[in-house]
C-alpha cells in the first residue's frame, strides 16, 4: 500500500513536521508535487490524521504527568466510560487494554492537588469505574516515533 518512499517521507515528517514540503522534496530527491501527491495520499489512507506541536508542559505550569489503570465493574460499559473520560480535558492519552486493567489512562495536572481533584471529582465518580491506581512519572526517558524507515 506504501512504498519506501511514503515511509521516507513520514520519517522526515515525524522528526520535523514544519518542514516544507519544497525542503523535503529536496532531501529525498523528488519533486515537491511528488510530495504534495504522497501526502494526501497517505491522509487518504487515514495513514496521516494531522500534525501536532511538542509541548513542555513542565514549562507550561503541568508539573504532573500521571497514569492511571481503571478497573470497570464490567468490559461491557467500556464505551459509555471512555466517552465520560472524553470529557475530562487532563487526560490525554486513554487506551482500553488487556490484563490487570480495563483502561490505561495518561494524565497531565499542574499538581497533586489538582491531580486528586481530577481523581476524586472527576474520574473517580463516573458510573462502571469500580476503582483506579495511580501511578506519578518521574521522569520521561523515552518518548519517539516508531522508525519506518530500515
Amino acid at each position: 500500500m506504501i512504498d519506501q518512499l511514503d515511509r521516507q517521507i513520514l520519517a522526515k515528517l515525524v522528526e520535523n513536521s514544519n518542514i516544507p514540503y519544497t525542503e523535503l522534496a529536496k532531501q529525498l530527491f523528488v519533486s515537491s508535487g511528488t510530495i504534495h501527491v504522497r501526502m494526501t495520499k497517505l491522509e487518504k489512507l487515514g495513514m496521516v490524521k494531522g500534525a501536532t506541536l511538542i509541548l513542555d508542559y513542565h514549562k507550561l505550569g503541568y508539573d504532573i504527568t500521571a497514569f492511571l489503570g481503571i478497573y470497570l465493574d464490567k468490559s461491557s460499559l467500556y464505551d459509555d466510560v471512555a466517552k465520560q473520560l472524553q470529557g475530562i480535558p487532563e487526560i490525554v492519552e486513554a487506551h482500553y487494554t488487556t490484563g490487570l486493567y480495563s483502561v490505561f489512562i495518561k494524565i497531565r495536572c499542574k499538581d497533586t492537588n489538582h491531580l486528586r481533584e481530577i481523581l476524586h471529582d472527576k474520574i473517580q465518580k463516573i458510573n462502571g469505574i469500580q476503582r483506579t491506581e495511580t501511578f506519578i512519572a518521574l521522569e520521561e526517558s523515552i518518548n519517539r516515533p516508531v522508525n519506518l524507515v530500515e
